[in-house]
């Protein structure tokens, strides 16, 4: 096989794996739309905010298609997180050929890991963070004020907030994938605790809403999983005096000479 016929397959097989996880999203979609439905998913997105907001308070829209594009959205938010398992393994599942066999066994457990995390990232933004930030901003607002959040602005803020607390919670995974290519040692990356605390707060600052809670609120759990990342590390860190050289396998080596001949 030549390497134009190569090349061709490899982005035949790149086209089929994303219309597989395309329409994993778009069956999940369909579905949610229908039940529980896109108004009940959105209630259950905004109610954080309406459990925080004085009894009576409602949200609103500004915009003449918003109610029904708004909800339309966070339905379409829900179905790739559902989907997202499968997603992950239409990945894996094409880049996995490429891979030698120590090489799948760190990356399988790191994706499965990294998208349990960034599930349970989002999990505690909105079953901790929501409720206790947003019953800060109301006890805090005035009382002469009537709070009247618009829904976009609302979905626009909770996409913000599940990103920054989502990627936050890959920090163990990227630590140990630093560690175990040789980028770093766990050594400096305890030199660089200080400098990783002032960076979390600055980051904090930058991705959350302008009140100390909310700051804290992520800039805590990064620096802890900072050390949880520190902690496992260790355990996949290169011995040292190892050499990095690995025989091939007879799978490997196969591999290898098809790559030369091509």
């Amino acid at each position: 096989m030549s390497t134009q016929d190569t090349f061709i397959s490899h982005l035949v097989e790149l086209r089929d794996r994303l219309l597989r996880a395309i329409a994993a999203v778009l069956v999940l979609f369909v579905v949610l739309f229908f039940y529980p439905g896109s108004g009940a998913i959105y209630d259950f997105l905004a109610h954080p905010l309406m459990a925080a907001l004085p009894e009576g308070s409602k949200m609103i829209a500004t915009g003449v298609i918003t109610p029904f594009m708004v909800p339309m959205k966070v339905t379409a938010l829900v179905a790739f997180m559902i989907a997202l398992p499968y997603v992950l393994y239409q990945a894996w599942s094409f880049v996995a050929p490429g891979l030698y066999e120590h090489e799948k066994k760190l990356a399988l457990p790191m994706i499965i890991a990294g998208s349990v995390l960034f599930l349970i990232g989002v999990a505690f933004c909105y079953y901790f963070v929501f409720g206790t930030v947003f019953r800060f901003i109301n006890d805090f607002a005035p009382k002469s004020i009537t709070p009247a959040p618009d829904i976009e602005a609302y979905f626009s803020f909770v996409i913000t907030m599940f990103l920054a607390f989502g990627v936050t919670f890959e920090i163990p995974i990227v630590l140990i994938i630093l560690v175990r290519a040789g980028v770093v040692t766990v050594e400096k990356l305890r030199d660089a605790r200080p400098y990783f605390i002032v960076g979390a707060f600055v980051v904090a600052a930058i991705v959350t809403p302008p009140d100390v809670l909310s700051q804290l609120l992520l800039a805590v759990p990064m620096c802890l999983l900072y050390e949880a990342g520190l902690f496992f590390a260790r355990f996949v860190k290169k011995r040292e005096g190892a050499s990095d050289y690995k025989p091939l396998n007879e799978n490997e080596m196969e591999r290898e000479l098809d790559r030369a001949d091509r």
